[in-house]
């Protein structure tokens, strides 16, 4: 770091910043931690990394400690004079003020792109979402900080209490691994709960399924009624797209009586497959 520049610590004094918990804002602060992240990334020299949601910049600076073209997206008003102080240190930091969900991430550059967050707890888990069913994937992996409970429901599998919907679509397009659990008491404020690092390598495009859309409906039908079998929980879908819960289990090779915790992430990408089928689904 520059010798001039204000330590993160004296940052948030000078302009007397503080976590809003409304956005599900909680500052990570412990260099130790946030260095632990940025080099799970590495190597960041040959890629465009894509922070969202960097706060007063702990984070941020770890990144640039190890040499990123790093591009911030920050909507809190709060943080961007003193993101823009940081970037006039570092010709590689470029800050945009606007909400991530709205920010199309593949046209900020033609470069590989590496997805690097601490994501607000409020708005992780669809910003997730909505990385993994952009068509064409545009990044090439991602090491992001959720909630240690959001986390778990990444990594699941199969008979897991947390597994379901989230877990399904993760790993029909990617290898996610828990690296490391963050204490809450590593935050400022604490959060009631405790956090997790998940590092997300894509498998190989011919590996990908490719129809996630389907694949979503269909586990959505399914988790948003887990203890009932197959052959209840698909009747509003299987109606919707003018089939039946038996035919489409029929089709999959899959017992009707299962109920949704019980099939492996190939079984739900078959029913999607089958569904698509019958009914020409997008």
């Amino acid at each position: 770091m520059p010798e001039s520049l204000p330590s993160l610590e004296e940052t948030i004094g000078i302009y007397k910043l503080k976590a809003n918990k409304s956005l599900g804002q909680h500052f990570l602060l412990d260099v130790n931690t946030t260095d632990k992240i940025a080099r799970l990334a590495l190597p960041l020299d040959q890629c465009e990394t894509i922070e969202v949601g960097p706060g007063p910049g702990g984070l941020t600076r770890s990144l640039l400690k190890n040499n990123a073209s790093l591009t911030v997206i920050e909507m809190d008003d709060r943080f961007i004079t003193p993101l823009n102080e940081l970037a006039k240190s570092y010709n590689n930091l470029t800050v945009i003020h606007d909400n991530a969900l709205k920010v199309d991430i593949a046209k900020i550059t033609k470069k590989n792109i590496k997805l690097v967050s601490n994501l607000p707890y409020n708005v992780g888990t669809k910003l997730l979402i909505n990385w993994l069913l952009s068509e064409p994937l545009f990044w090439s992996k991602a090491v992001l900080m959720f909630q240690k409970e959001v986390a778990q429901r990444i990594t699941a599998n199969p008979n897991d209490k947390a597994y379901g919907r989230l877990a399904i679509l993760t790993q029909s397009i990617c290898n996610a691994q828990i690296a490391f659990d963050v204490p809450s008491m590593a935050f400022t404020p604490p959060p009631k709960v405790d956090s997790a690092v998940v590092v997300f390598d894509p498998l190989p495009i011919e590996e990908r399924f490719t129809h996630l859309k389907v694949l979503g409906e269909v586990t959505m039908a399914t988790f948003s009624q887990r203890r009932k079998m197959l052959r209840g929980s698909l009747k509003s879908i299987a109606k919707k797209y003018g089939t039946t819960p038996l035919k489409l289990c029929e089709s999959a090779e899959i017992n009707p009586e299962f109920r949704p915790e019980n099939l492996s992430i190939i079984d739900f990408q078959n029913l999607a497959l089958n569904l698509k089928e019958r009914t020409n689904h997008p």
